[in-house]
């Protein structure tokens, strides 16, 4: 469960939703070294390699890595993987991102013009699913084991893994089965209501269940990450289920505030302003561990894909960038962000059109060189955009990660950090929230913003505290980490004209696009397979 994350393999993958099994379900494994289900959980030790395969189908993509034996069949190994695509629904779909690849559907989401066909929507959520799957059948067969006290926390920490996958699936999908249980019926679809109370009640059963704060193993969930998400889930509540619940966002938000984890504030090298270092090949030593409360462990080595940080370092790599510099033997000439993003930094220094190049705060990292500001096309044309360099495969010295090549990537990628929690307690505030402080709130906006300043200069007081700041202030904290879709849609941004970005809805200057669109569809493929489910309104 440490940084190398080594696979047991189960026979669990038997979903009705997503895979054929055998007629025979009785007969053994041909290969005698094979696991069944009974020999993974014939004791702890056992049961705890089956819990990592919980945690690394999350970060991996099949048996072998980066490719060749997938979990999922019928999309590219490398797209299925999970942060990958949670980048291009999360991110590509906004304001933060472009790419210029053609591969079918992938235009379609920055354009928001995908349809139920769109092979990166149909991964997603096979491979949430898939996640529920695992985790359903890990609780039912560790129950076997679960007077020790160490497989309590096992299945424990499986069932936070599951409510982040019903969150996720919530969030996207909106109304979905909520299977807690191995079946054989095809499962009928629960609303978001449904499936908020369930997220809700686990999160808040295992709480207690879980290690405690920062005691257990790095890559592992523990109480604060129970917290956390909480808190996430709080938040967006009103989006969700149509009942504000910032009281809650507030209450778990001090919650890991005070707790173990802290933002990191000095980099490996015993120096201030470490925003940087969260997102190097080290950040599971370098000090950004104190700050990740929920992270998927990469390396080039013992942890090999296509997704995850190797894609975000390669994918955004090209123009006259040199690769070295980001620890990688080349660029795949993909990922830019657009001037909506840029924007939101104030700059230091411009060029001679008037367009940024220079920032005072840290978190503005762009490579702007032979970039064009403006974009006038996005295909094939990698200039169009500022580069983004903020993931990279050095530690803190400059030296690349584990793989000599320089293909494969060391860097973890953060899913929840305090940064956000500290983000969410102050929105939380500014809409009314009981139970916290303006002046907290304040001061927690400052700690962020002198680690990105490096001094005061950038600190704001009460008065500047508005909604509108602390969604710009989540751009600058978070982009390319996950949030941006669901920040806009909560705010009301994300279909509406009330925001427009270069070539949202497909128009250069943007427009805006059908209310419907603030979720995604259900497969095609699923609702062709399960006639129980009902297709999104709009699709």
């Amino acid at each position: 469960m440490t940084k190398y994350i080594k696979i047991t393999v189960l026979s669990v993958l038997c979903s009705v939703v997503l895979f054929s099994c055998t007629k025979d379900l009785d007969q053994a494994p041909i290969d005698p070294d094979s696991f069944t289900e009974v020999d993974v959980f014939k004791s702890k030790v056992e049961a705890k390699g089956a819990l990592a395969k919980l945690y690394a189908s999350l970060a991996l993509t099949g048996q072998k890595g980066p490719a060749g034996d997938p979990d999922i069949q019928g999309i590219d190994e490398g797209f299925s993987q999970f942060t990958r695509i949670h980048y291009n629904l999360q991110e590509l779909t906004t304001d933060h991102a472009v790419v210029g690849w053609g591969d079918p559907g992938l235009p379609d989401l920055h354009e928001m013009n995908w349809t139920s066909s769109n092979s990166f929507v149909e991964g997603m959520y096979y491979r949430l699913a898939q996640e529920v799957s695992f985790t359903n059948s890990f609780i039912a067969n560790a129950e076997t084991l679960a007077e020790d006290t160490d497989v309590q926390v096992f299945i424990a920490e499986a069932r936070f893994l599951r409510a982040f996958a019903y969150y996720n699936l919530m969030d996207l999908f909106a109304n979905v089965p909520l299977v807690t249980k191995i079946q054989t019926e095809l499962p009928e679809a629960s609303d978001r209501t449904a499936i908020f109370a369930f997220v809700e009640s686990e999160l808040k059963a295992i709480e207690s269940l879980l290690a405690s704060s920062k005691s257990n193993e790095y890559g592992r969930v523990d109480e604060t990450a129970a917290q956390a998400l909480l808190s996430r889930l709080y938040l967006n509540a009103e989006t969700f289920i149509a009942t504000a619940k910032y009281d809650e966002c507030i209450t778990y938000s001090n919650k890991v505030i005070n707790s173990g984890y802290m933002i990191n504030t000095v980099d490996g090298n015993g120096n201030g302003s470490a925003y940087d270092e969260l997102f190097l090949a080290d950040n599971n030593t370098n000090g950004a561990q104190n700050e990740f409360i929920f992270a998927l462990n990469f390396d080039g080595i013992e942890s090999q894909t296509y997704g995850g940080s190797t894609f975000l370092v390669h994918a955004a790599i090209g123009g006259n960038m040199d690769p070295t510099e980001f620890g990688v033997n080349g660029g795949w000439f993909g990922l830019r962000t657009t001037k909506a993003l840029v924007s939101k930094f104030e700059s230091t220094q411009t060029d001679t059109n008037g367009h940024p190049i220079a920032w005072a705060d840290s978190r503005a990292m762009f490579h702007v060189d032979e970039q064009n500001y403006e974009i006038t096309t996005i295909a094939n044309t990698f200039e169009d955009g500022y580069a983004v360099t903020k993931f990279k495969n050095i530690d803190v010295n400059g030296n690349p990660g584990h793989d000599t090549n320089l293909d494969l990537v060391d860097t973890d990628i953060p899913v929840i950090r305090v940064a956000e929690i500290y983000l969410n307690y102050a929105e939380a505030v500014a809409r009314g929230g009981a139970g916290g402080s303006e002046a907290e709130a304040v001061g927690l906006i400052n700690q962020l913003r002198e680690r990105a300043f490096g001094n005061s200069n950038g600190n704001i007081d009460a008065g500047d505290l508005t909604l509108g700041f602390i969604l710009d202030e989540r751009s600058r904290e978070l982009y390319w980490e996950g949030f941006r879709r669901t920040d806009l849609v909560r705010y009301g941004q994300f279909t509406t004209a009330d925001y427009l970005w270069p070539f949202k809805g497909n128009a250069i200057n943007g427009t805006s696009v059908g209310n419907h669109r603030n979720i995604f569809p259900i497969p095609a493929n699923v609702i062709s397979v399960n006639p129980n489910l009902t297709q999104n309104t709009g699709y």
